[in-house]
């Protein structure tokens, strides 16, 4: 398998855990995502995760033409473009359907990875800010939307962090563009990636430090 697609399946089953033991009252608490409850960040996730399953049964572009990084391009999220994801996440929260979050999320993840798995390797697809890439690069940037958002969520329930290796490698690597982080700021993975996504505040020196070292700075919206 993988790493990319490994990395996807271990934070989706990581968060499908959580997810199964929440109670309506920690599904209502707010999020550092505003306006976002719990609930609704939830529903956000669940959208990000499953896209790939209708991306991959729409016509393949005939070439990639942006990597994860470029999709994280801060151009791509106008305020047009965040305010309809704000308002998308808080209607899916309030679908009437019935279904458990840990039940939605689990066979939304689960239908996209199928369809991952059926797909060719050098599959191209388009995503719905119109760019056109490689099946892997996107799958990364669902990786780094189920992982982040992980760390929000948490934070949220009063929880510690539950990000997965696998996930945090792949995050990480995207952030650093697989370079190390400079080794006088002592950081492991998840440091690094709290910091670098804005979960915690960068000092003077550490900005400066990772600015030096040449990391994508990423804008969220997925």
């Amino acid at each position: 398998m993988h790493p990319v697609r490994a990395a996807f399946r271990a934070e989706c089953a990581r968060l499908t855990t959580i997810l199964g033991g929440l109670t309506d009252a920690e599904l209502d608490r707010p999020t550092g995502c505003p306006p976002w409850t719990v609930r609704e960040l939830l529903a956000h996730v669940r959208t990000g995760a499953g896209r790939l399953t209708d991306m991959l049964a729409a016509p393949a572009p005939p070439r990639a033409e942006v990597d994860a990084a470029g999709y994280f391009g801060a151009a791509k999220f106008t305020p047009q473009v965040d305010a309809a994801r704000i308002d998308s996440g808080r209607r899916e929260a309030r679908r009437p359907d019935g279904v458990p979050p840990a039940v939605d999320f689990e066979r939304a993840w689960r239908a996209a990875d199928a369809a991952v798995a059926a797909a060719p390797a050098d599959r191209v697809v388009r995503t719905r800010h119109g760019d056109a890439m490689s099946l892997t690069e996107f799958l990364r940037t669902r990786v780094v939307e189920v992982g982040v958002h992980g760390l929000d969520l948490a934070a949220a329930l009063d929880r510690p962090p539950w990000l997965t290796a696998e996930a945090a490698t792949v995050v990480a690597d995207l952030l650093t563009g697989e370079r190390p982080a400079p080794a006088g700021l002592g950081w492991d993975r998840l440091t690094l990636i709290r910091k670098t996504t804005g979960r915690a505040a960068l000092t003077d020196v550490e900005r400066a430090a990772i600015e030096a070292a040449g990391f994508r700075w990423l804008s969220f919206g997925g």
